[in-house]
């Protein structure tokens, strides 16, 4: 008998030692990293977008329904996010950032991960540069590029040459012969002939890979769908009627905004299919784009899908934190214009939904939050340790927790020399020159009876008190933002 009662508390002693490893096992993070993807999703009460994937995703986790990027274009977004630092004049200022640059001596997101022992992946588009701090990562990998790319071409040319990837034979002459092509594509292709698709095939064999390893993972799926051009295989587009297609009913600049502040995207004007920048694209076109964006949403949504199962199959997904995110928002057509890098909500909101090991709740928060605030929440989820003294964000580990918790006050949005604050109720823009004092344009959107942001305020005698106090607050709490010469720049 003694010796069954040694046997059964050794048994016991193992399983509580197993558990108390368990609680300390530090998680996982798997970050899907989103291109150019607005909230227009089903979990966003988008009944018209087939995304079930990403709406599974959401059940799972909290969804943040008031995220907003802090600059509104890819590679500025980007570096801000992953080294937890908005914006200023001298630094992340367009989507030629290169954090390695701007922000040489910023300890990055994916570093500090690094260095408190976690095996770090970088796939597909992550920092907008494939050659942009690559000693933060254990590996780096986008399709096509080192061993498998041409000779003598360098891995940014290499990327710069795949960013359109036509798979029709016309449209790739056409590519090869213009250096443009057209705007989409709809191809009887496979999921996986893509680069988004070949991108998530090298994912899930990493998550192969890191199932037998004894380190805890950063890995990271970084999506080009949606960005144009929209290219995704036909059984996508097909999940859509065209006659069901709606233009937005903003397609128009707003009433009384400033012309300085209409931003036209000289993006989609590259484009063989789409006319030049002083013509009007037209409404079968604008359909035919707003069909093709929605079929590229529905392909990354199934490729996600395809990675979620995968961590499940692989037993990860009960020690992985899941976290889905666009670095900025889209216009497609609202306020006449298209693509990002405008002031306007289209361009600034994003999706974000986080899904977490031992969660207590799930559902949705209307808290306000902003890109910025990812890297304290992920160094808290993790429990990373030696994490910057220097951040401008703040973790909503609190609102993950608890979905009725107000979040920040506003929020600073920076396109170009315009800055926004945004509060839940008004969104709030100044156009700046040199001499910051001197307002050359400005717009106020009451969301409270204008979501669409039809009708500029800011000259409204009723609303004067509202910019009097927003225009304070940009010039006060941001200085350093806005400042024309060099103020807090992490060199």
């Amino acid at each position: 008998m003694s010796r069954i009662a040694g046997i059964l508390l050794a048994l016991s002693f193992m399983t509580l030692l197993q558990s108390c490893n368990k609680e300390h096992e530090k998680p996982n993070v798997l970050l899907l990293y989103m291109d150019d993807l607005r909230p227009e999703l089903g979990c966003y009460e988008q009944s018209h977008i087939h995304s079930p994937n990403i709406d599974a995703l959401a059940a799972k986790g909290v969804k943040f329904t008031n995220a907003y990027c802090n600059v509104a274009v890819c590679g500025a977004s980007r570096a801000s996010m992953l080294t937890g630092l908005r914006p200023t004049r001298h630094r992340f200022r367009d989507y030629k950032t290169f954090v390695q640059e701007d922000a040489p001596n910023a300890v990055t997101l994916p570093q500090l991960f690094k260095e408190n022992g976690y095996i770090c992946i970088s796939n597909g588009k992550i920092y907008h540069h494939l050659d942009d701090r690559m000693d933060d990562w254990d590996e780096v990998w986008r399709p096509y590029a080192f061993d498998e790319n041409p000779e003598g071409l360098k891995p940014t040319d290499w990327w710069q040459s795949l960013w359109r990837d036509y798979l029709d034979s016309d449209n790739a002459k056409l590519y090869a012969d213009t250096d443009r092509g057209p705007s989409y594509e709809k191809a009887n292709v496979a999921d996986s002939a893509y680069i988004d698709g070949l991108m998530t095939q090298k994912v899930m064999r990493d998550l192969e890979k890191l199932k037998s390893s004894n380190q805890p993972f950063f890995l990271t799926a970084g999506f080009i769908s949606p960005h144009l051009p929209f290219n995704a295989p036909a059984r996508h587009w097909d999940k859509y009627e065209r006659e069901q297609i709606q233009l937005p009913i903003n397609n128009q600049p707003a009433q009384s905004e400033p012309k300085a502040l209409q931003l036209p995207s000289f993006e989609i004007r590259q484009y063989t299919d789409i006319p030049p920048i002083d013509e009007v694209i037209s409404d079968e076109k604008a359909t035919s784009l707003i069909h093709a964006y929605f079929a590229t949403v529905s392909y990354v949504d199934a490729l996600i899908g395809q990675i979620m199962a995968k961590l499940k199959e692989l037993d990860l997904d009960e020690n992985t934190i899941v976290v889905l995110v666009s670095d900025h928002g889209y216009n497609l057509q609202e306020h006449g214009q298209w693509a990002k890098w405008t002031y306007h909500t289209t361009s600034a909101r994003v999706p974000l939904i986080i899904s977490a090991p031992n969660m207590k709740q799930r559902g949705q928060s209307q808290a306000m939050v902003e890109l910025v605030d990812m890297y304290p929440t992920m160094v808290e989820l993790c429990g990373l340790h030696t994490a910057p003294n220097k951040l401008d964000g703040r973790s909503i580990v609190p609102l993950l927790n608890d979905q009725e918790k107000s979040g920040k006050e506003h929020v600073l949005i920076n396109n170009r020399t315009a800055y926004t604050i945004k509060t839940i109720r008004y969104s709030y823009t100044e156009l700046l020159g040199e001499d910051i004092d001197k307002v050359m344009a400005r717009a106020l959107y009451d969301h409270s009876v204008d979501k669409l942001e039809e009708r500029n305020v800011a000259e409204l005698n009723e609303y004067s008190q509202i910019v009097d106090s927003l225009h304070a607050l940009l010039h006060s709490e941001y200085q350093e933002n806005i400042a024309p010469s060099p103020v807090g720049v992490v060199k």
